[in-house]
Parts: structure tokens; C-alpha cells; sequence
């Protein structure tokens, strides 16, 4: 077994990519799966320029033996499971698939290593959705109380990556990751929607932007430097689970209103409420408390709001003028 080797499942996706590149520049050889290879277009890892640094392979997190097989070519010393349905909005529309992915993936990993007596560390992707409404900032000892199907699937992900680790000594760490976004994120995630519609407007291509409740509050963070607490977790003397955040929570319309000024709009000019975007249940304030992370793993988000706004402007930017180089992005 090679000693820096690892496999991450969903490595086509926003943290996928940029963990593969994080792991790249740690000296690792990064092997990544996606359902069919020959079908998925690896776009993230081509932006980033590291497609062909990596050994690509085709599993399905829900099919046990398909895990055992990859899990037995690829021989990694650790692996990230970040593969599964990823948007809270969808998995009310989706909500079997999206149980399926969440909890079925790391409970076949998990398995797959039990039975082969493993010592592979293991890290697992959770959520912030985990948490439901927050009081104050969530840490690590805040009871669950999950709000969409993506949040049972990922809470009952969390209890069974550590039932596992104290039933049988498993080396598997659960990371709850506030929101964190990045260029790489889908045009379905609203923050990307925001971004993508105050350029259109800037740039006399529409003229109003419809979106739901504003009143929301979360804590945005930076993809790039999450994925780097995700490995930190797997390099710890021992395993653990740990809040991911800035520690700084904001609302959806200040979210809004910094997009749009840096475009040089008054976006009250622009949005408009629509209802159908209106999920079932939402979470009314979200917020986290990164201090173990800090502590124990010497992790701290340098990028609040305010700086992921600015990078996602100038990200779209470029790619609006057939520049996709994500280098260099600067925050305020």
C-alpha cells in the first residue's frame, strides 16, 4: 500500500476537485470515481487543470461489490467520501435517491473496510443541514434536528460513521460543513444564481432576478480552503468529527446586496419574491462554531462572506468572457 494514496468518491463534484488538487500539491497520488467514467466529463478537474494528474474509476456508492472492487484496485491509505445527491432544494423532489446516496455510500465503505480488516482512514462528508434551526453556533455536542431529506440522510451518515469507529476501532472522521461555495459550484445552488443573474443585469441581459426567502441566514464559506480541513482530519493522532465554518453567520439578502454592489446595482431595483422557490421546510439561522477545528487541527477559514462574494464575481467574470483560470482571485 502506498502511503500517501488516496481515493475520493465523487471527485467530479465542487469539494471533490479541489481536494484532488489540495491532495495533488500534498504529494499524494489521488485516485477519484465517478458512476461511468467514460460518461462523466470531469469539467471541475479540467478547470483546475489536474484531469490527468489523476486515476479515474468507475463505482457506485450503493452497489456493495462495486465499492469492494475499487476499494481493492485503487489500494488508498485514505478515503473521502464525498460522492451523493449534494442539494437540499432537490432532495424534496428526489428524497428516496437522495437517502440512498447519503446513507447506503459511507455505510458500504465502512463495510467494505470492516470486512477486509482495514486500517484505510476514512473521512466522510457531512452537512450543516445536520443541525436544522440553530440557537447559537453549532459545535460538535449540538443535538440533531434535520430539516429536508438531505439532512436525515446526512445525520443518520454522521451516527453510523461513528457507531462504526467505536464498535470497531475504525479510523472514520465525519466532517459537518457549513455552506461553502466556489465557481465550480451548479447553477442550481442559489448562491451561484445570484451571482450569475446580478452579471446579466450588469451586463443589460435581463433585468430582474426572482429568488425566494431572503431572510435566511447562513455562514458562507470558501470551498478551496474546507477541503483542506477535510484532509487535516484524516492526519489527526486520532479520529474525530469536527465543525466546519467561518464562525460568522449573514443573511441570503446580504448575500444578495454585496453581489449586486460589487456589479454596481442596487438590487432592490432587481429581485423579485417568487413562492414557488419556497422549499416545505427551511432553516430560518444557521451558524457554527469552528473552535475544535481550530484547536485540535490548527484549521481556521480565512474567507468570510464579503471575500467569497468578491471571488465568485470575478470568477464569473472571466468565465463570461471565455476565461475559466480560477487563479489568483482576489478578496477583499
Amino acid at each position: 500500500m502506498t502511503a500517501k494514496r488516496a481515493l475520493i468518491f465523487g471527485i467530479s463534484g465542487q469539494d471533490g476537485a479541489y481536494l484532488a488538487e489540495h491532495l495533488l500539491d500534498l504529494g499524494y497520488e489521488v485516485h477519484g470515481t465517478s458512476r461511468d467514467k467514460e460518461l462523466t466529463s470531469f469539467a471541475n478537474l479540467s478547470r483546475l487543470g489536474i484531469k490527468e494528474a489523476v486515476s479515474l474509476h468507475s463505482a457506485s456508492l450503493i452497489d456493495f461489490r462495486s465499492v469492494l472492487q475499487v476499494v481493492s484496485d485503487a489500494a488508498p491509505s485514505e478515503i473521502y467520501n464525498l460522492a451523493g445527491q449534494s442539494s437540499v432544494s432537490l432532495s424534496f423532489g428526489q428524497p428516496v435517491e437522495t437517502l440512498d446516496s447519503t446513507i447506503f455510500g459511507p455505510l458500504n465503505i465502512l463495510e467494505c473496510l470492516r470486512l477486509l480488516k482495514s486500517d484505510i482512514r476514512i473521512y466522510n462528508a457531512c452537512s450543516s443541514e445536520c443541525f436544522g434551526d440553530t440557537v447559537e453556533a453549532a459545535s460538535e455536542t449540538t443535538p440533531f434536528h434535520p430539516r429536508s431529506p438531505y439532512g436525515v440522510g446526512k445525520a443518520a451518515a454522521f451516527w453510523t460513521v461513528a457507531n462504526y469507529r467505536e464498535a470497531y476501532g475504525q479510523f472514520a472522521c465525519s466532517g459537518i460543513l457549513f455552506n461553502h461555495e466556489s465557481p465550480l459550484r451548479p447553477r442550481r445552488f442559489v448562491t451561484q444564481k445570484i451571482v450569475a443573474g446580478a452579471a446579466a443585469i450588469a451586463a443589460g441581459e435581463a433585468e430582474t432576478l426572482r429568488l425566494g426567502n431572503l431572510s435566511v441566514e447562513r455562514d458562507f464559506g470558501w470551498a478551496p480552503e474546507y477541503v483542506k480541513a477535510m484532509a487535516a482530519m484524516l492526519r489527526a493522532d486520532a479520529p474525530a468529527d469536527y465543525v466546519i465554518a467561518t464562525g460568522q453567520t449573514r443573511s441570503l439578502e446580504q448575500f444578495v446586496a454585496e453581489t449586486f454592489a460589487w456589479f454596481g446595482l442596487d438590487w432592490r431595483k432587481h429581485v423579485e419574491m417568487d413562492r414557488t422557490l419556497l422549499r416545505p421546510t427551511d432553516i430560518g439561522f444557521s451558524a457554527g462554531d469552528p473552535k475544535k477545528a481550530y484547536e485540535q487541527l490548527g484549521w481556521r477559514a480565512k474567507f468570510g462572506m464579503s471575500s467569497v462574494v468578491a471571488m465568485l464575481a470575478q470568477a464569473e467574470m472571466r468565465r463570461r468572457a471565455g476565461n475559466f483560470d480560477l487563479s489568483g482571485l482576489e478578496a477583499n
